[in-house]
This record gives C-alpha cells, sequence and structure tokens, in this order.
C-alpha cells in the first residue's frame, strides 16, 4: 500500500529558499521546514531575514540564514556550498527572490527595466545553473531534486503599469519549461516547475496597491483592493495558499510533475 503521507513529507531533504525574509519566501520556507526539510534562508535584507529564520528555528525546526544577492553569481556559488556542507546537500530550491515596480511603458526607464530583469530572471537562471551542477549525479549533493521558480500571473495575463514585471515573469515561465526537458534529457534527476500567484497577501502587493493608486487605478489601496477583488475566488490570497504548494512541488507527491505552472490565483484568469 502506498503510503501517502510520507510522500508529502521533506524529511531529511535539503531546501533552499530565496527571498525569504518575509512574504511569500517565509511561508515557504516555514512550509518546508515544518514538512521535515533543513532550510537555508536568503535575502538581502539581512536583519529581518536572520529573524525568520530564528523564528522557524524556535518553532523545533532546522532553519538557518545566509545574506545573498541573486544577481551575483559567486554568492549562488557560495550560498550553494553553505547548503551541501552545513546542513548537508541540496534537494529543494525555491527561487523566489524578485521586485517589481509600476510604470506606464512610454515612462519606464531602461535601467529600471534592467533591474527588475536583472533580479527576476538573471537570479532563475544563476539559481537554476548552480542548483543543478550540485543536485546531479556528478555533484556533490548528487540526489537529483526539485526546482520550483516563482512566476507570476503576470506571465499568462496584461496588467497596465507592470510590463517590465510581467516581462520578467514570463521569462521565468518559459526558462522552467526549457530547464525541465533540458534536465530530464541529461538525466540529472531534477523537476522544474513554477507557480503563478495572483494577488497575494504580502509586503510587495501592498506595494504594488500604492503604485496602482499613483497610476490612477482608483482614488486609494482599498477602492484598487475592491476593484481587483472582484476578479478573484474569495478575495486575496494568503502566502500559506503559494507555501502550501511549493511543498507539494517540492515533494515526492509530485514526482511525476515536471515543466508545470501552477495558477494560484482564485480563478482571476478565467474571471
Amino acid at each position: 500500500m502506498t503510503d501517502y503521507a510520507k510522500r508529502q513529507r521533506l524529511d531529511g531533504k535539503v531546501a533552499l529558499v530565496t527571498g525569504a525574509a518575509q512574504g511569500l519566501g517565509a511561508a515557504c520556507a516555514e512550509a518546508l521546514a515544518q514538512a521535515g526539510a533543513r532550510v537555508l534562508l536568503t535575502d538581502v535584507l539581512e536583519e529581518q531575514g536572520r529573524k525568520t529564520a530564528e523564528t522557524i528555528a524556535q518553532g523545533g525546526f532546522t532553519a538557518e540564514f545566509a545574506a545573498q544577492d541573486v544577481t551575483d553569481e559567486d554568492q549562488w556559488q557560495a550560498t550553494v556550498q553553505r547548503a551541501v556542507e552545513g546542513l548537508g546537500g541540496l534537494d529543494v530550491l525555491v527561487n523566489n527572490a524578485g521586485i517589481e515596480e509600476l510604470n506606464w511603458i512610454h515612462e519606464e526607464s531602461l535601467e529600471n527595466f534592467q533591474r527588475i530583469q536583472r533580479v527576476n530572471v538573471e537570479g532563475v537562471f544563476l539559481g537554476m545553473k548552480h542548483a543543478a551542477r550540485v543536485m546531479g549525479p556528478d555533484g556533490p549533493a548528487g540526489q537529483g531534486g526539485s526546482i520550483v521558480n516563482v512566476s507570476s500571473l503576470g506571465s499568462k495575463i496584461g496588467f497596465a503599469g507592470l510590463a517590465s514585471y510581467c516581462a520578467s515573469k514570463g521569462a521565468v515561465e518559459s526558462i522552467t519549461r526549457a530547464g525541465a526537458v533540458e534536465f530530464a534529457r541529461l538525466g540529472l534527476g531534477i523537476r522544474v516547475n513554477s507557480v503563478h500567484p495572483g494577488f497575494i497577501r504580502t509586503p510587495m502587493v501592498d506595494r504594488g496597491l500604492e503604485g496602482m493608486v499613483r497610476l490612477g487605478y482608483g482614488e486609494d489601496a482599498q477602492a484598487v483592493e475592491q476593484l481587483l477583488e472582484t476578479q478573484f475566488l474569495g478575495g486575496f490570497g494568503e502566502p500559506a495558499d503559494v507555501a502550501a504548494t511549493v511543498c507539494y512541488l517540492a515533494s515526492d507527491a509530485a514526482a511525476h510533475v515536471n515543466g508545470v505552472g501552477l495558477l494560484i490565483d482564485g480563478g482571476a484568469r478565467v474571471a
């Protein structure tokens, strides 16, 4: 008889979560730790990241923090090495770190567009690259594993004022599919999937609401939120909704799931 509960557990696995100081990343790190993984949280927000890791550890779970800029390749090498040497391997990578800023296309600066692509796209590419090197059969971890890239509903539908962000998340969706096929063909034993959150109650979304007010979506954040809620099943989602999906993709319950993008948007795309 198949032990389905065991397939959903992550006991003995090591997970790395980027952008984990707050919001979605923090929720994913907590969920993975509760599922049994030893978790390394990273972020550029060092003080907040350390507090998040300490809070998870105080719950009786294994969680450590490392400062990391996901656009820096040397830091990726050092972070992955810390996971392998300090926590005993690397089985799960959650590429969550990302930024957004709202501007009209005709007013967007090239510098800001490039900054968003650098964090949201290059950060994911570097994570996949260095995780694959250690997860594959010839790497120091060598057990294969699961990579979960955090994309967005913005990769599926357009949002006025978010062209730079939508472009970056579309790239994340595409590199996920390419990585899934490539790693399978190379026999690395690494699955690559993506999650596509809609409006989830996080500090980033709260800042996004402020940006929408600036661009004229509504007279204040409450008015914008009420407008957006009409498109969702039960209003805004919570970080736990995304974290639970990430845990599923990281676990053996999703052992035959590869190259998939899961929408977590309350039905917004079909509303």
